[in-house]
């Protein structure tokens, strides 16, 4: 199909949540991605983080063709031994505790909540303003921000925003609440980190209180950041994390993780779903999370984006750059990032995304490698130049 006959299909067919880019991908291999042409694309975005690991890495694309040539579903009525080896996993590699799995991160999310106030039945749930947690009824109303939420009011009820200070959320954190649901870096609003000092308060306010601390690593888990869970480098432990995204190395699938505190709060009968842990996306997830549990690879994560950082404060009408690891955001004076975005797709064929007016980010491959991030420097630098040429 031409590119204008699927635009055309698209139309027709597809309710029109997404404004896409002009932009038909058609396979992808490593860091790179190719159209309907042949023209080739670097991807600095995978997928919004989902194809951490480059476009169908070996591991993974071997690992679920051994398991689709074995069995592909069972439901959650049956044991399978996949999802289990991951559940045990992801519990060693992280809390300790036990998983939920389901399809997404936003799926994940609504098991957070119901685990948190099935703990501490009709507690509140506490949110930081500027988060963004997902679009079902639960995560949305966890997702303090008018412009999402206003088409859909109301909301679920005994939600509550802080702002991202210790003073704020020691007002809105109290006896009544179940949960403290924070992202360690708030990627959807522009990639800003929450401080270390921030949240060690809020491991005390919500000790204090005997409130759940549960961390939103739906972005930047699974070394995004340059250590396997974002996390472990900030001096907390949470009572739970959510992760998604780069968890199936590209197949859907998201997971709850719980510390000893909440392992055992929902119960028989509280939650399902059908698909969730089924064997090909577990085995997915196996081998995405054997590659990147590595220190020579994590290690590389932080250097390279070190030096990602750095090179992009020094670009011409970069005003702030922001982020850990290969999770990046930086700000342009132009005020123009969707146009920027669109300029690099097109002049330099690089594929970024924009978070707001201001703000581009760049989520590459952990996979990248020196060559490549050179030339991703050059095809940023080159997209800011023209598009400022031309604002």
């Amino acid at each position: 199909m031409k590119f204008d006959q699927l635009q055309a299909a698209d139309d027709a067919n597809v309710i029109g949540t997404y404004a896409r880019l002009p932009l038909q991908v058609v396979r992808g291999a490593g860091s790179w991605v190719w159209d309907g042409d042949d023209n080739q694309y670097l991807d600095l975005l995978c997928g919004i983080s989902v194809t951490s690991l480059g476009h169908c890495h070996p591991h993974v694309v071997e690992a679920i063709r051994d398991q689709a040539r074995t069995l592909i579903h069972a439901s959650n009525l049956f044991y399978t031994e996949p999802g289990i080896r991951l559940a045990e996993r992801l519990s060693a590699s992280s809390l300790g505790g036990k998983v939920v799995f389901g399809n997404s991160g936003a799926e994940a999310i609504e098991a957070a909540i119901k685990c948190a106030r099935r703990a501490k039945q009709g507690g509140e749930i506490v949110t930081l303003e500027n988060g963004f947690h997902g679009r079902t009824y639960g995560a949305l109303s966890a997702t303090h921000q008018e412009s999402k939420q206003a088409p859909f009011a109301p909301m679920v009820p005994g939600f509550k925003a802080a702002a991202a200070s210790v003073e704020s959320i020691e007002q809105v954190v109290g006896p009544q609440t179940a949960a403290l649901i924070i992202e360690p870096i708030q990627g959807e609003s522009g990639v800003h980190p929450i401080a270390d000092d921030l949240l060690v308060a809020a491991r005390e306010i919500c000790d204090r209180h005997e409130a759940a601390l549960i961390f939103d690593e739906i972005q930047t888990g699974m070394g995004r950041t340059g250590t396997l869970w974002a996390y472990q480098t900030t001096g907390v432990t949470p009572d739970a994390i959510v992760t998604a995204k780069a968890l199936g190395g590209g197949l859907p699938i998201g997971a709850l993780i719980t510390g000893e505190r909440l392992a055992d709060s929902l119960q028989r009968g509280d939650h399902g779903s059908t698909f969730a842990g089924g064997p090909v996306v577990a085995q997915a997830a196996l081998a995405a999370l054997a590659v990147t549990d590595d220190q020579y690879l994590l290690g590389r994560v932080n250097m390279l984006g070190e030096r990602l950082r750095e090179a992009i404060l020094l670009l011409p009408g970069v005003t702030e750059v922001r982020g850990r690891g290969l999770m990046i955001g930086f700000d342009i004076e132009s005020g123009d990032a969707p146009g920027m975005v669109n300029a690099a797709l097109a002049q330099q064929r690089v594929l970024i995304n924009a978070t707001g007016p201001n703000t581009v980010r760049l989520l590459p491959p952990l996979t990248i490698d020196d060559d490549e991030l050179a030339e991703a420097i050059t095809r940023v630098a080159s997209a800011l130049a023209n598009h400022a040429a031309h604002s």
